[in-house]
This record gives structure tokens, C-alpha cells and sequence, in this order.
């Protein structure tokens, strides 16, 4: 397997790409995007970033807002009321709650025929490392959204700098002109991600856009809901407990006392990651075929890339090492059962 088509294996996203064959060689090129495969030089700054470290960027949805109030809050939380200025898609910038009032309600108002409570607008954020510039971040989603989205969907843009990564909230109408309704799929946020980095990289920033699987890291298992959740007790605060985050702490607790089995989704990404460590592997040696010094450089990276991450840990197994480590017992695996698993943590 040479350089290219194992990188494509060790960073290929864990949903089913489609494929288009590339006639000038044996690559296949995902049809997602032109980000997802790289050749030549392109390649081997690529795997440089993801076993050297380069910070990874994050893209998340964060929610959908149904109706003109809806949308004018959400509006009013990125804004921080006027504190931050919100950009529209042709650059000009939301000042008066008039602007934002204005705004939400024609974001809806092509929705009102409907006979239920219809999304209007879809927000997203894109958020760095802290100590990155916070502009460079700004104008690398706002390239981005210029490219994906203008030709299509309305959208506005806010810079939030109150928390030490830099981060931009993107909110993006729903109804497209094409009446083609906003609603982003794993395929088009991996794509989000790739762009984001690459646009980055053009800023002078480094960046890279993988899988956590390729990079060693098991599913990550904590929902925004989840996120905010643990912020407002930490903060003093005392919101009710669901039932579903009472069984997965009680579940936690009884993988930690070795009453229970991980669920079957943590050794598949297990095995994944063992297929992905092959791919690397060989793309070591195809480098270090190549007899060129900066080839050797890069190959011994991998192999120290690799060494440093001789097994995956996924989030559930650190929640239950955890909990053994609070219980004072000794945790041990045990084998993976056969029988059903309740929902993963």
C-alpha cells in the first residue's frame, strides 16, 4: 500500500463515503469533497500535522431555532445583547435589536404556510485552541461560509473571545432560495472541518481536520446538553438529574467494580484502531523506501506517533477508571460480552 492510499485508510471518516475513481492512478477520491484526499506533497504534510500534533479545529452544531422568537434569541446570545457585533453575509454588521428583530423575522417569514412549528435557522460554532488568533479564526469561517453557503442561504457570523479558545458562532438560515433546506449530515461537517482547517493554513495557522479515531481517541461521548450540564453544577447550581444521566453514572459505577461489560461499540473502535496503526505502519515504510532524509524524518515520527498510542481510550472507559479510582478498587477489563449492552455512556 503506498503513502497516499494508506493515509486514506488510517484518516477516512467513520461514516460510508462514496467514492469516484481518479483516472490517473489506483486512488480512489471520496466524493464528498476535494479535502479528503491528499497526493504527493500534499500527503506528507498532512500526516506530518497529525503525528506531530497540529491542533485539531472543532466544528459542532449546536442547535436549531424554530420561529422569528427563537431565532431572535439565539440572535441575542451571540450578540451578547450588542456587546458583540453579528455579521451579515454581505458584511454588514447587526448593530440595533431592530437589525436583529428584522433579521429573525425574515429568516421565518417564508415559514409562516406551514402548518407546525418548522426550523428556521440552524447554528453552528468553530472554535480553536486557546492562543490562536481570533481573527484568523473569524476570517477563515468567514471564507468558509462565503464559499459553502452565500450562493444559496442567508447567514450571520459572531467572534466570541470571553473564553480562551476563540471561537465563531455561525447561524445559518434554514429555507435556501433553492427552497434546499439547510440540515448538515456527518458528510458535509466532515467537509466544514476540512475546509476550516485548510483555511486556517492559508492564514498561517496550523491546523488539521481528522477523525479522533485517527489520531488514537475513542468516541468522545459528551453532548453539548451534557457539556452545559456539568458548567451549571460546577457552578453551584443544582438542575435536576435525568434518568438517562442517573443510568449512565449507575453504569459507569458497575463497569469500575467490574460488574458489567464496555459496551460493544468501544472494542469495535478498538479493532479499528488496530487496522489504522497497520495504516500508518505503512505508510512509514513506504516513506522510508523512499531513501530522501526529510522522508526518514517523517517516518521516525510516525513510529514515535505510534508508540505513544499503542491502544485507544474511549471517554466511557475514562468515566470508569474514574469511578474505580473514587471506589479505590482495582479496575479490571473484562472480556466483551455477547449479550446486549445497555446505550453507550
Amino acid at each position: 500500500m503506498g503513502l497516499e492510499s494508506a493515509l486514506w485508510e488510517a484518516t477516512r471518516p467513520a461514516y460510508r463515503v462514496r467514492y469516484i475513481h481518479d483516472p490517473n492512478g489506483s486512488l480512489h477520491i471520496p466524493l464528498y469533497g476535494s479535502y479528503g484526499a491528499a497526493t504527493g506533497k500534499t500527503a506528507r504534510a498532512k500526516l506530518a500535522r497529525i503525528v506531530r500534533g497540529a491542533p485539531e479545529v472543532l466544528v459542532k452544531v449546536t442547535g436549531r431555532q424554530r420561529g422569528g422568537s427563537h431565532v431572535k434569541a439565539h440572535l441575542d446570545y451571540i450578540g451578547r445583547k450588542g456587546i458583540v457585533d453579528i455579521e451579515s453575509r454581505d458584511g454588514e454588521i447587526l448593530t440595533s435589536k431592530d437589525d436583529v428583530a428584522e433579521r429573525a423575522a425574515e429568516w421565518s417569514d417564508t415559514l409562516q404556510w406551514r402548518s407546525r412549528p418548522t426550523v428556521s435557522s440552524v447554528s453552528l460554532v468553530f472554535s480553536m485552541p486557546a492562543g490562536t488568533d481570533p481573527e484568523k479564526v473569524l476570517g477563515a469561517v468567514r471564507a468558509l461560509a462565503h464559499s459553502e453557503l452565500s450562493d444559496n442561504h442567508d447567514y450571520v457570523l459572531a467572534l466570541h473571545t470571553d473564553t480562551p479558545r476563540p471561537h465563531v458562532h455561525l447561524t445559518v438560515q434554514a429555507e435556501g432560495l433553492d427552497r434546499i433546506r439547510f440540515n448538515p449530515r456527518p458528510a458535509q461537517l466532515s467537509r466544514f472541518r476540512e475546509r476550516f482547517a485548510h483555511e486556517l493554513r492559508a492564514r498561517g495557522v496550523a491546523a488539521e481536520a481528522t477523525p479522533r479515531r485517527a489520531r488514537g481517541r475513542g468516541i468522545a461521548g459528551s453532548s453539548i446538553a451534557l457539556v452545559k450540564l456539568r458548567a451549571r453544577l460546577a457552578s453551584g447550581a443544582s438542575p435536576a438529574m435525568t434518568d438517562a444521566d442517573r443510568r449512565t453514572n449507575e453504569q459507569a459505577v458497575a463497569v469500575a467494580r467490574g460488574q458489567s461489560d464496555l459496551p460493544p461499540f468501544i472494542a469495535k473502535g478498538k479493532t479499528r484502531w488496530q487496522k489504522i496503526r497497520d495504516a500508518y505502519g505503512q505508510a512509514a515504510a513506504a516513506l522510508g523506501a523512499t531513501g530522501k532524509s526529510e522522508d526518514q524524518t517523517l517516518a521516525e515520527d510516525v513510529r514515535k506517533f505510534l508508540d505513544k498510542h499503542p491502544d485507544m481510550n474511549a471517554t466511557p472507559e475514562i468515566f470508569a477508571a474514574h469511578h474505580a479510582r473514587n471506589l479505590g478498587i482495582e479496575r479490571k477489563k473484562p472480556e466483551q460480552s455477547r449479550e446486549p449492552s445497555p446505550k453507550r455512556f
